[in-house]
């Protein structure tokens, strides 16, 4: 059972709030009544809605992996013409949204979808989704430096920190570490490295949550899985990877 206006908000009719304006105008049907009360439940598998006499139909629900290239936004289309996300999928699919951000300099998984429940589970601090990042740093990265990362910093008055922080490689020119955050704020993973006094000259996300990026080709996408959307949202299960049926 769904509340009518999320239901309403779902099936792209409007958001929530106007949802609730069309239901009290008078203007929404279930099963061939006229519903004015805000909070009335319906089963979208059973009950019939309509909006002024038109048929209101569950939209399916979509979501879909890309490993976003260097050199594009992240968001379904751009005003300014700058290459987008959304850009490398099906115009038919105009009506979903990226979850979280990665910058325009990085690449790496990035999930779009239009479930609203599913983005803010990814997204919001109180889930403590965690993603990886492998970072590309210049110079040398001293085991002090990746300790400082863990225990946080404090960059332009915004308190950072990184769950883990292991170094891979390293040698006079660069360094590549693994980073592992719990939140995602803006350029989190250069910035950390920035209050350090080192650059970050590339950056890749490689895992969000139990799922990892694996071999999914740079600026291709795939349908997620019923089965891998719920290792994204458990705690329990093992860890899945993106990969094969790429597009």
């Amino acid at each position: 059972m769904v509340r009518l206006q999320k239901f309403l908000a779902d099936a792209g009719v409007a958001s929530r709030r106007a949802g609730e304006q069309i239901i009290l105008a008078g203007r929404v049907e279930v099963n061939g009544h006229v519903v004015q009360v805000l909070g009335t439940k319906i089963d979208p598998t059973r009950d019939r809605v309509t909006v002024d006499g038109v048929p209101v139909k569950p939209r399916r629900k979509l979501y879909v992996a890309v490993n976003k290239p260097r050199g594009y936004i992240c968001s379904r289309h751009d005003r300014a013409k700058r290459r987008a996300v959304g850009d490398l999928l099906p115009k038919e699919w105009d009506n979903l949204y990226p979850v979280g951000r990665l910058d325009y300099e990085s690449e790496g998984l990035i999930f779009l979808t239009n479930d609203g429940e599913f983005g803010l589970q990814l997204t919001h601090p109180r889930y403590g989704v965690r993603k990886k990042y492998l970072a590309t740093v210049e110079g040398r990265v001293e085991p002090k430096v990746l300790g400082e990362l863990i225990r946080g910093v404090v960059h332009e008055g915004e308190r950072l920190k990184a769950e883990k922080a292991r170094l891979l490689n390293a040698n006079n020119s660069h360094s590549v570490v693994e980073v592992e955050l719990a939140e995602g704020k803006n350029r989190e993973v250069r910035r950390l490295f920035e209050s350090q006094g080192l650059t970050v000259s590339h950056l890749r996300r490689t895992q969000i949550g139990r799922l990892k990026l694996a071999d999914l080709p740079v600026g291709k996408w795939r349908t997620l899985t019923e089965s891998e959307i719920k290792t994204l949202l458990s705690n329990s299960s093992r860890p899945g990877r993106v990969g094969s049926h790429e597009h």
